[in-house]
């Protein structure tokens, strides 16, 4: 397949060729869990701490690995009661399992501009196989590193999502009143080689 991916190789391939560990820009990450509330409606929480890293070469997608967490504690409705019980024993049990990780065991393009990673989440101490749908909106320099040495390098934008069934990390409080079904979207802009 003559892909997008192959092209950004070729025509970056010095630069990336020198650091293919990629580190999620804070301020342009967003990760955003959305459940169905009683059949009136969809609500949305998002995570605010971001860790991890992807190790991830253009010219090789198959031999790309990811390691995504999440700080449970940095969980935000916008309702300060609410947070503090998702983060609390009865859902995520932010004390006694403060993250939940993703770790990636393949990865497939499955077009020009897109790829599907199947990996072992955990939550609240418990691990299943999660599969993430990829959509690649753009790889190379940064528009706005010609303003801000910060944006400089190389640059990897991409939109993720998966849905999985909270019951399955045991997480099945009123269930069915908030839907079993959650549906999870990572947003982010990732550069290659970090910052330091």
């Amino acid at each position: 397949m003559k892909s997008f991916f192959l092209a950004a190789a070729l025509s970056s391939a010095a630069s990336i060729a020198v650091a293919d560990t990629w580190y999620p820009d804070p301020m342009h990450t967003q990760v955003a869990v959305t459940w169905n509330h009683a059949g009136f409606s969809l609500q949305t929480a998002k995570f605010h701490e971001v860790t991890g890293t992807l190790e991830f070469d253009p010219g090789n997608i198959a031999a790309a690995k990811a390691d995504f967490g999440v700080v449970v504690a940095s969980v935000d409705t916008g309702i300060e009661n609410f947070d503090a019980e998702l983060a609390g024993p009865q859902f995520l049990d932010a004390e006694n399992h403060p993250e939940i990780r993703f770790v990636s065991t393949s990865v497939e393009q499955t077009g020009d501009m897109s790829v599907k990673a199947t990996g072992d989440m955990t939550m609240k101490g418990v691990t299943q196989t999660v599969v993430f749908d990829i959509t690649v909106h753009n790889l190379g320099p940064h528009p706005v590193g010609g303003f801000l040495e910060y944006n400089q390098g190389e640059w990897l934008g991409m939109t993720a999502t998966a849905t999985i069934k909270r019951s399955d990390f045991g997480v099945d409080a009123f269930i069915p009143v908030g839907s079993d079904d959650l549906t999870l979207e990572i947003n982010t802009e990732m550069r290659a080689g970090g910052w330091e």
